[in-house]
């Protein structure tokens, strides 16, 4: 058996898997948003149908969409713990804390904002500001608005343009995900507590948009800390 064998490029599923999956981490797509049917999502593109078909099928499979009989294929909610994510496997069952999850988060979110204020486009400025906007209003109907606050922070992950960032955040989506709504689920019993996550998440915006790394650090820093710190002497659930 030779020792080494031909490399692959992406097939065109993948490609299609990947930029689906991009959308609805952006949160261009959103959770019980119905998906285009296979031959007009083919057409525009530019893919055969079972192309889109395989693409689909991958990310129902990871949970991601969902089909519902008669209807068609919908974006649906993460949920924890799901067998097929490479990090909860990694995890082998180990239960964790919120606390802990935001400490993992403290390191990677605020490289992340350092990052994302050196490199953002125009465009990705533009997705965190849709992101921020959409926070702001489904507070004001008195939603939690933990979709729009796991794509903020995805969309963060896409602005820092470090393929290792982007991929260790893909596979932390679900566990971010579900701390997101853990964590306002909680915060959101003092309203005051809602306006300071908009008013942070305003100012790790601002730091980005205006290229300042060292406020963009501090920014996030500042975030979840508050979090972490709402949570350090409260009971809290377990991740599994």
């Amino acid at each position: 058996m030779p020792l080494y064998s031909v490399v692959k490029p992406k097939t065109i599923p993948e490609q299609v898997f990947e930029q689906l999956r991009d959308l609805i981490f952006r949160g261009q797509l959103k959770p019980g948003e119905q998906l285009l049917p296979e031959r007009e999502l083919a057409r525009t593109m530019g893919v055969s149908r079972p192309t889109v078909r395989a693409a689909i099928n991958k990310l129902v499979d990871r949970g991601l969409l969902e089909h519902r009989q008669g209807q068609g294929t919908f974006v649906r909610a993460p949920e924890p713990g799901q067998a097929n994510n490479p990090l909860v496997a990694m995890m082998g069952g180990a239960e964790a804390s919120l606390v802990e999850l935001l400490e993992v988060r403290l390191g990677l979110e605020c490289n992340a904002a350092t990052m994302a204020a050196r490199r953002a486009t125009d465009e990705d400025v533009r997705l965190l500001e849709t992101a921020l906007n959409n926070m702001r209003e489904q507070f004001a109907d008195g939603s939690l608005a933990f979709e729009e606050d796991t794509h903020f922070h995805m969309c963060l992950a896409y602005a820092t343009k470090n393929p290792v960032q982007i991929q260790i955040m893909k596979n932390f989506y679900d566990l971010l995900h579900f701390g997101i709504k853990e964590n306002l689920a909680h915060l959101y019993e003092s309203p005051a507590n809602i306006e300071a996550v908009l008013a942070q998440h305003e100012k790790v915006l601002k730091s980005i948009r205006h290229h300042d790394t060292h406020a963009a650090f501090e920014a996030m820093q500042q975030h979840i800390a508050f979090v972490i710190d709402f949570f350090a002497n409260q009971p809290h659930p377990l991740m599994k």
